[in-house]
């Protein structure tokens, strides 16, 4: 049977209207009567809670926002509610075959737990700019039905001595805190190694504080990953700290033309010259594609049509293109 502490806190944690930490007991009392060699209580206790979940899922009508950081935080991470999943990001089969592992290993964490292993939860992902490693952060948040916190690196890197390493350490309380799927993207500003010419000391101490947090026990199970255009950058020590690494590349010719036909949907598209949207979208990141993607359906609502012209997806593949041209000149 549990004990009177874990029933204190079943009960505050319904006072306060903590569900997910509600279920987190009840799976702790099943792993305990699991060990004991209760296997069927166990099983039970698990599948009452998966059933309460599911309940409670069907029975969103209006979607919950998830709670925004505040005080001290509120400048250091941005909340994104994600709006995607992994089947809306089109990825090599390599990279999907990883993230299907990770989210199998989060899905069934507390099984895990139950033989005392943890479940995979920090990722690096590396590849070139507009590769779908932001996208896919998303749509991984989604699939886990968690919130997507973003680390504003901006904020986080001072040139006080001391204090970026002060601001990291409340990031990773609060991951112990919040379980969520946290991005460092552009993780080369906090992981470049220590050998590096233009180094400073405070970078240094930086990078050791997040090597010794990322290797603090987290009951949560909250997911960290750091995105990068610069895997050389990086300090070898951190391949050790990663469960594992994915590695993206530029959408193909194939992955283009899957994701312009997903976001298409559900409009007709005859004769479309793909050659030349291809070669119009070569470049662009699979968020552009997609939002372009879109974009030429909304036209054809709009003109009361039910198929798309390659006129259409054209406009606004060069639209995008010229939004990220006017953005480039901004930045030099």
């Amino acid at each position: 049977m549990s004990n009177t502490k874990q029933i204190l806190a079943m009960l505050k944690s319904r006072v306060s209207g903590d569900d997910e930490q509600f279920y987190s007991i009840a799976l702790q009392i099943a792993a305990t009567e699991a060990r004991r060699g209760h296997r069927s209580t166990a099983e039970d206790l698990r599948t009452a809670v998966d059933e309460a979940r599911a309940a409670k899922l069907r029975g969103v009508g209006v979607a919950i926002p998830f709670a925004r950081p505040r005080g001290d935080l509120e400048s250091l991470i941005d909340l994104k509610e994600p709006k995607l999943r992994i089947k809306d990001v089109v990825l090599h089969e390599s990279v999907n075959e990883k993230l299907e592992d990770l989210i199998r290993q989060q899905v069934k964490r507390d099984w895990l737990r139950e033989h005392g292993k943890t479940p995979n939860r920090c990722v690096l992902f590396v590849g070139p700019p507009g590769s779908g490693k932001t996208m896919t952060a998303e749509a991984l948040a989604g699939e886990l039905h968690l919130p997507l916190f973003v680390i504003r690196l901006e904020s986080l890197i001072t040139r006080f001595m001391g204090e970026t390493a002060s601001k990291l350490r409340l990031v990773f309380d609060e991951t112990l805190k919040r379980r969520g799927v946290y991005l460092f993207d552009e993780f080369d500003a906090i992981g470049s190694h220590r050998k590096a010419t233009n180094d400073v000391a405070e970078m240094r101490r930086v990078l050791n504080s997040f090597l010794q947090l990322i290797e603090q026990p987290n009951a949560t199970d909250s997911v960290l990953l750091g995105a990068t255009n610069h895997p050389e950058l990086l300090d070898r020590a951190l391949l050790r700290r990663f469960d594992a690494v994915i590695e993206f590349e530029s959408p193909s010719d194939e992955q283009i033309r899957a994701l312009i036909e997903k976001y298409l949907r559900p409009l007709k598209r005859p004769r479309l010259a793909w050659k030349k949207i291809i070669e119009a979208a070569a470049g662009l990141s699979q968020s552009e594609i997609a939002r372009a993607s879109e974009d030429a359906v909304k036209t054809a609502i709009l003109d009361e049509r039910d198929t798309i012209r390659t006129d259409d997806v054209l406009r606004r593949l060069n639209d995008r293109r010229e939004m990220r041209e006017a953005f480039s000149k901004v930045e030099r």
